[in-house]
């Protein structure tokens, strides 16, 4: 079989690497010189700690099996599982977290509640005040700016994998033949358009106007090296609320007598916090739902993830390295993992991972190639 992969961020790159893994032919094209969207600007989490119940949590913990197979393979990913930790202060933000252990699958996370010396213990770089901690010992980390980098120097070793940078797919003119702006034409038996939060052009034309997916606009930045380890990624309160795993009567009652400041509320803020590979820590984050986004970066956000990053380390924050906003592509029903549809006779479209496309892409490409039939 022949597979065209269009698109070379880590949505793409997984399906790329699906189709070679069941020994097919695939030829990836990447309008760019490398793919420079969310699957870089992101956090290089592996987050299983805040899912939905039911498909969206089977298919996290299906991707987090799928990347610490391909991390054993692929060093350059820089997988570790390394976990979580969400420090809470006071009754409560305590109580949406004891509420979370007590889920039914509360287990196949890895959750645990930690007094506040067992978190220290756990991550000594948390010097600062809070009550407890809830502990995902599922959640993992890879390295997002180098990660596709790595798959694709693998799947350079495969005689079965072709890499174009630089091309644009223009048309589809045929079953399975799309053609690029080079006017060449590629033929294959399935094509998969995994092109990110870029809606417009090709993408609307096939998929039409109803397309069920927005973009989001998000703000992060990354720090110069700590000088001591963070031996988990970190989340703080605030993700309660925008983690459908956390919904319930003791986050009705977080949210009605404890509000988020109005920075965070306004920018819809939450903290996660992972150390990169360097030293460096990756924080974050913003969303952004409305159209058109802005071109800069605002600094209130920026001011609001300092304080509460100092507040959980006791310490000052080494300095910013560099700023950055990125967007990414989310379905706008919340509970669909992924929007996929065929848009064409042997054309597919996948897309709209919003939040989760670090985390699930290699089970939504195992998906989508069980269900081609590839």
């Amino acid at each position: 079989m022949k597979v065209t992969v269009v698109g070379a961020g880590v949505v793409g790159t997984m399906h790329a690497w699906q189709a070679v893994e069941r020994g097919h032919e695939v030829v990836q094209i990447e309008r760019e010189a490398e793919a420079r969207g969310a699957s870089l600007r992101n956090f290089g989490q592996i987050w299983v700690s805040g899912r939905a119940g039911g498909e969206e949590l089977e298919t996290a913990l299906r991707a987090r099996e799928l990347w610490e197979e391909i991390g054993g393979r692929v060093s350059g990913l820089g997988f570790r599982a390394n976990g979580s930790l969400t420090p809470v202060r006071g009754d409560l933000e305590l109580a949406v977290a004891e509420a979370a252990v007590a889920r039914e699958d509360s287990a196949a996370r890895g959750y645990k509640l930690l007094t506040l010396a067992e978190a220290r213990a756990l991550n000594p770089a948390l010097r600062g005040e809070f009550t407890a901690a809830l502990y995902c010992e599922r959640d993992a980390a890879v390295e997002p700016r180098t990660a596709q980098l790595a798959l694709r120097a693998e799947l350079l070793k495969s005689p079965n994998y072709t890499f174009l940078p630089g091309r644009e797919v223009r048309e589809v003119i045929g079953a399975g033949t799309v053609r690029d702006d080079h006017g060449e034409v590629h033929h294959a038996d399935a094509v998969v358009l995994c092109t990110g939060a870029w809606l417009g052009g090709l993408v609307r034309e096939l998929a039409g106007p109803g397309l069920p997916v927005r973009r989001v606009r998000l703000q992060m930045m990354q720090t110069d090296p700590l000088g001591e380890p963070l031996t988990t990624s970190v989340a703080d309160a605030d993700s309660f609320r925008y983690y459908p795993a956390y919904a319930s009567t003791a986050l009705d009652e977080l949210n009605a007598r404890q509000p988020q400041t109005p920075t965070a509320r306004d920018h819809r803020m939450q903290l996660l916090m992972v150390q990169r590979a360097d030293g460096g820590l990756t924080i974050g984050d913003t969303h952004e739902y409305e159209h058109p986004f802005a071109f800069d970066t605002l600094e209130d956000p920026y001011e609001h993830l300092n304080e509460v990053v100092e507040s959980l380390l006791g310490r000052p924050l080494p300095r910013i390295r560099r700023r950055w906003a990125g967007v990414y592509a989310q379905c706008t029903d919340p509970a669909r993992v992924v929007h996929r549809q065929q848009v064409g006779d042997g054309v597919w479209l996948v897309t709209g991972p919003g939040g989760r496309g670090m985390t699930c892409s290699p089970a939504i490409a195992e998906q989508t190639a069980q269900q081609l039939g590839w």
